[in-house]
């Protein structure tokens, strides 16, 4: 899908070009809330299954700026829009009754959207088994990010889904639960079944649990309505007919491997909700050996029906007992201050210069392009979590001269996420 990718890049001139006006006023909604005669169950934390769920999007502060507050998460947004909606289908879990519901950040609750039989599930459209356990589905309401970002917004839907998937990675890290992430699923009949019109979509599923071979659940009989989850939309044909094009993957091998990582576990858990953009670096340089713990645990396998392959490059601005220059898969690509450099094709921002280490994401596998951004952001995320573990931060950065970058790393991929770390 390298076209929709090549045709939403930025230059120079493009983000100079001011012909989108912005209705600062009238944003679209921040949450997606069903009735309230669908059924809740309210988490409590003091359960582990509920804990579980509260890591996964979860709202962890408030923060106010003039005409608008924004609900803060365990994962980060392009432009705090958070277009991702969570649903999940749990079988057999303690503390849990069985059935599909819609993960309500909002309420802390989890919504019945409908009763699970024994032989009914969601399972189909995955392509798997029985699962005991949860099967989450992503999905994006592409209008909160289009409305800021117009056609570019699809790359972010796919990016915050990822560090949504992150959330859940973390989570069952701190729970010791296995998980595989699905992005061979029937996104059409998926959609259809959920009610959801063009507004709305799916993006991958995650499976924690454990699948039973023997038994093929038939379909789950919901039966929805449609629900708005902005309150306005726009339609941007051009976002809808890049997701129409790149829901079919094509064949890539599996990832069973799960990643292998020790923590402290109440530090870990403090990490998950203590994640937060940072705003500023003070340039204090990185260790060395905070350097490579990075690095380490954001290369661990990531479990995956589609295991896709990304590159990181590390352009190293200040790091005790390392040269300045641009890193790769443990040798430098070429030496020297890049710094100044770093933060021009990070669209002028500091982060990009100031930063101990900006990183920057590239692949090249157009034929599963919504599997290799999401497992981009998921890279992310783990960068966001072991920097707050490891005591210092870490930011996101979704915008950047896309052809500027690959003419630095002397790549013919595609940019799909920088990020920067440091103090």
């Amino acid at each position: 899908m390298s076209s929709y990718h090549d045709q939403t890049a930025h230059t120079y001139r493009s983000v100079r070009m001011k012909s989108h006006r912005i209705d600062w006023d009238n944003p679209p909604k921040p949450f997606k809330t069903y009735p309230e005669n669908f059924p809740r169950i309210m988490l409590d934390a003091k359960v582990p299954s509920h804990r579980f769920l509260m890591l996964i999007g979860g709202i962890t502060a408030q923060k106010s700026y003039p005409g608008i507050t924004y609900a803060l998460r365990t994962n980060p947004s392009a432009g705090a829009l958070y277009p991702t909606e969570t649903y999940v289908q749990i079988r057999t879990v303690e503390g849990l009754e069985d059935g599909i519901y819609h993960l309500c950040t909002l309420e802390n609750t989890l919504v019945r959207l409908g009763d699970l039989n024994e032989n009914e599930g969601v399972e189909t459209f995955l392509h798997v088994k029985k699962i005991k356990g949860f099967v989450f589905l992503f999905s994006a309401l592409y209008y909160r990010s289009s409305w800021k970002y117009q056609t570019r917004a699809f790359r972010y839907c796919l990016l915050d889904t990822g560090h949504m998937i992150g959330t859940l990675e973390a989570s069952c890290l701190l729970f010791k639960r296995d998980y595989r992430v699905c992005y061979r699923l029937d996104r059409s009949r998926l959609n259809t079944l959920f009610a959801f019109e063009n507004e709305e979509f799916f993006l991958s599923s995650v499976i924690v649990g454990e699948e039973d071979e023997a038994l093929s659940p038939q379909i789950a009989a919901l039966r929805l309505m449609r629900v708005d989850g902005t309150g306005r939309f726009e339609c941007d044909p051009r976002i809808e007919e890049a997701y129409r094009r790149t829901c079919t993957l094509q064949a890539e091998e599996e990832q069973r491997a799960m990643p292998a990582f020790a923590f402290d576990r109440k530090r870990w858990e403090q990490a998950i909700w203590k994640r937060r953009s940072i705003r500023d670096f003070t340039q204090k340089p990185l260790s060395k050996e905070q350097f490579f713990e990075t690095i380490r645990f954001v290369t661990e396998p990531i479990p995956s029906d589609c295991d896709v392959r990304v590159d990181l490059y590390a352009v190293i601005n200040r790091v005790n007992g390392m040269e300045q220059g641009i890193w790769r898969e443990g040798k430098y690509v070429q030496k020297g201050d890049f710094s100044k450099y770093a933060g021009y094709l990070c669209l002028e921002q500091a982060l990009g210069e100031e930063s101990g280490v900006t990183f920057f994401i590239v692949g090249d596998d157009a034929q599963n392009y919504q599997a290799m951004m999401q497992k981009a952001s998921i890279i992310g995320h783990r960068l966001y979590v072991i920097a707050t573990y490891l005591g210092f931060g870490c930011s996101g950065i979704g915008a950047y001269y896309d052809d500027e970058v690959k003419a630095f790393l002397q790549q013919e991929g595609m940019i799909l996420y920088a990020l920067s770390i440091g103090y």
